[in-house]
């Protein structure tokens, strides 16, 4: 019963930017603290460090459905246009402390020469802990679960069009960035 999936919701946006100057890897192992609480009223804190094994890993924290939720994201992909994410993240409740499994995958695609499109996809699965907590607090799990999915999906609405705009501001950044005249040693500029 457990890994059994209690929430999926996807939610899309425009980032009015070329593709080739968005990098959703450097973003969100970049993301500062102050940027990722701009992206939604529920976000508490975010970091960036690695994992035991070298592999990046995405910190936050934030609440969803009155729940507190540390999510400690390690990197499955992280591609300039694909990245997913795993967590075992904990959820701290009115009725306790649980576990639950998040995979986070965030990917662009292009519209045309100056808009792509995020999609933000999220996954909450069940863990052991969470059916534990589950027993002890006499939720019927279809409860559980719509409940979760409803917060989810609202939380994911929430943030995916200020992820983009975050993400459409770097990716502005590095368009500007290359367009500037490089120097060269002998101080002539081409």
């Amino acid at each position: 019963m457990s890994d059994t999936i209690i929430t999926e919701s996807t939610s899309t946006a425009i980032i009015n930017a070329p593709i080739e100057f968005v990098d959703i890897a450097d973003w969100v192992f970049t993301l500062q603290d102050a940027e990722y609480q701009r992206c939604s009223p529920a976000h508490i804190a975010a970091g960036f460090t690695t994992s035991d094994d070298g592999r990046r890993m995405s910190l936050n924290v934030e609440t969803i459905g009155g729940n507190l939720m540390v999510q400690h994201y390690i990197e499955d992909i992280g591609e300039r246009h694909h990245v997913r994410l795993s967590s075992t993240s904990d959820v701290i409740g009115s009725a306790g402390r649980t576990k639950s499994g998040v995979v986070w995958e965030l990917s662009v695609r292009a519209i045309d020469a100056d808009q792509c499109e995020l999609s933000n996809h999220v996954i909450g699965k069940t863990t052991p802990e969470y059916w534990e907590h589950l027993g002890r607090s006499g939720v019927p799990f279809e409860v559980a679960r719509q409940a979760q999915d409803i917060a989810s999906a609202a939380h994911n609405a929430q943030e995916t069009p200020l992820f983009a705009k975050s993400i459409e501001v770097k990716a502005l950044l590095r368009k500007a960035a290359s367009n500037k005249p490089m120097a060269h040693r002998d101080g002539l500029v081409c």
